[in-house]
């Protein structure tokens, strides 16, 4: 419990760091909402004081951060400069889809990186060298265009998936999905896959691994207790960093694929410099970060009782 609250402590200190940064970026751009607030129409001071007043513009930064984080923590995001709606409300139709397509593309990550490193580590030969191969050309592939190659081969070509939209109902939505997931997973499978191929390598020819077999252990056993545990932590921390990205990285694949998410909004936002909606996604942003850093920080402690431990000591 101690080692939880540790971790659970540092995450807030980070979430509230991060929050921070996220609401001050705004204001270091050029601009002002005021500005586009008047869409470039001459205005009396009168009036842009007025502007800045309605919007409590004239409030002092950290009065301004203070109420934002404390609006945020009961659920309200502010409303949006661009059309008055709120922004919880702008935000609630197409996270699903963002969450739905990090998600998916997480699963396939932590399916295909790691299946196929662990088979790489434990045959080398042909096999071992087609992954390096694979990984190399995958991680060498911009998101971009290979949400392009998939879109003009498996899509328009072959005709097996849908090139845009985001489905209605799970079994449709997964079908819609499942280019724009393979495209923001494909370069994250790659590293890990080389990560876990390396790490699996190292662990298999290890010294306990070697004791083990001297011991008369079969070799099921010794891979399965000495080297695919052992090689976990790595693995584990690579996986979730890349993890932890695929959000940032879900807007450039929403764009090419004309999914409902919130990468759009979000890039409308800060052209029309508006804040409210920036800096909500930067908040949903820092939070998934936050939570999928805990996780990590959870599953070391279940794969490795040695870590909690030596956070006690």
């Amino acid at each position: 419990m101690t080692y939880l609250a540790r971790r659970i402590l540092a995450m807030a200190v980070i979430l509230l760091a991060s929050s921070f940064a996220g609401f001050g970026g705004m204001y270091l751009a050029p601009g002002s909402p005021e500005q586009f607030l008047v869409q470039g129409r001459t205005v009396t001071p009168e009036v842009l004081a007025s502007i800045r007043e309605q919007y409590s513009l004239d409030d002092p930064f950290l009065v301004r951060y203070a109420n934002w984080l404390t609006d945020a923590l009961s659920g309200d995001l502010g409303q949006s400069l661009a059309n008055r709606q709120e922004v919880s409300e702008l935000l609630a139709g197409r996270l699903p889809t963002t969450v739905f397509l990090t998600v998916f593309a997480a699963v396939i990550i932590v399916v295909a990186g790691v299946g196929l490193g662990t088979v790489a580590g434990l045959r080398p030969g042909w096999l071992d060298n087609t992954v390096l191969f694979a990984s190399n050309l995958g991680f060498a592939v911009p998101t971009f265009f290979a949400a392009l190659l998939l879109m003009s081969v498996l899509g328009v070509q072959l005709g097996w998936f849908p090139v845009f939209g985001s489905g209605t109902g799970f079994l449709d939505r997964l079908r819609h999905l499942t280019l724009p997931a393979v495209a923001l997973a494909l370069p994250s499978v790659a590293v890990v896959a080389r990560i876990t191929r390396t790490a699996v390598r190292e662990e298999h020819e290890s010294e306990h691994a070697q004791t083990a077999r001297s011991r008369g252990v079969p070799e099921r056993v010794v891979v399965r207790r000495h080297v695919l545990r052992n090689s976990m932590l790595p693995v584990t921390t690579a996986s979730g960093v890349h993890i932890a990205g695929l959000i940032a990285g879900a807007f450039v694949v929403e764009q090419a694929f004309t999914l409902d998410g919130i990468g759009a909004p979000l890039v409308s936002a800060v052209q029309q410099k508006d804040f409210a909606v920036v800096q909500a996604v930067s908040l949903i942003l820092v939070v998934a970060f936050g939570v999928i850093n805990l996780l990590v920080d959870l599953l070391y402690v279940v794969i490795d009782p040695r870590v909690r431990l030596g956070a006690a000591a």
